[in-house]
């Protein structure tokens, strides 16, 4: 991986002073009205407390954001010609996505930073493990959507097509139960979505499952949830983009 273009594709990416906002200051200020000013923030909640809850879920919703955005980017700029002109220069393809994937975490490491700083200081509260591994899962996980960005820049080949892949976030953050609590026949069918099995793994140390109509996710499912996912986009975009070369 080379230290000089990494260093120089994220001065780009932090010039673009929109986008971070979107990316990073917008889950936290979300946090702020919904987690940290509402009356029940310092109820009880499995390891920790409501406002912690509310901060797992805006620290989320920020890093698939981020990694969406940046897996969208890198296909839309090879498709472009851009993959091309690196052709030209040492740099491998394997180098290429190393650098991407270094990238895309680190961006993603922006919204969950400032998410869980500013709960902690306005009243998220859990045990030492609950703050590190939700943390860990926020990142880690948030990986999945860097190839969700990948399958919709290599299927439409078009920027505004990424940034309405990033648009969807919010449809799939709702039925993933980051942004207000589901029950019923709407809660059945989030239980099928992309984003449902990440949010439920990044509270998991908090909540151990628990949903707030008193039901319980079994670990399992929501592992399953995000692996199947992972599956159909890395086929789908692998599918995009052998379909893309045939048509070269």
């Amino acid at each position: 991986m080379n230290a000089t273009f990494t260093l120089l594709e994220m001065r780009l990416i932090t010039r673009d002073w929109g986008g971070m906002f979107f990316t990073a200051v917008l889950p936290a200020f979300f946090y702020l009205i919904f987690g940290s000013t509402v009356e029940s923030r310092g109820q009880s909640i499995g390891n920790g407390n409501v406002a912690m809850y509310v901060m797992i879920s805006m620290a989320a919703y920020g890093a698939v954001t981020a990694t969406t955005s940046i897996g969208g980017t890198s296909a839309v700029e090879r498709q472009q010609g851009w993959g091309r002109q690196l052709g030209l220069t040492p740099l491998a393809d394997s180098s290429y996505i190393a650098m991407k994937a270094v990238i895309a975490m680190t961006v993603a490491a922006v919204p969950i930073l400032l998410t869980f700083t500013l709960g902690a200081l306005t009243g998220a509260r859990g045990s030492a493990w609950t703050w590190v591994l939700s943390a860990v899962l926020c990142l880690v996980c948030s990986a999945v959507f860097a190839v969700y960005g990948l399958l919709v820049g290599t299927a439409f080949r078009s920027e505004a097509a990424v940034g309405a892949a990033s648009g969807t976030m919010v449809i799939f953050a709702f039925l993933g139960n980051l942004f207000i609590p589901l029950s019923g026949p709407l809660l059945t069918i989030a239980k099928f979505t992309p984003l449902y099995g990440y949010a439920g793994l990044a509270r998991y140390p908090l909540s151990e499952g628990y949903l707030s109509d008193g039901s319980q996710d079994p670990l399992w499912l929501l592992v399953l949830n995000v692996v199947v996912w992972l599956l159909l986009f890395g086929s789908a975009a692998v599918y995009f983009v052998r379909r893309g070369r045939e048509r070269q």
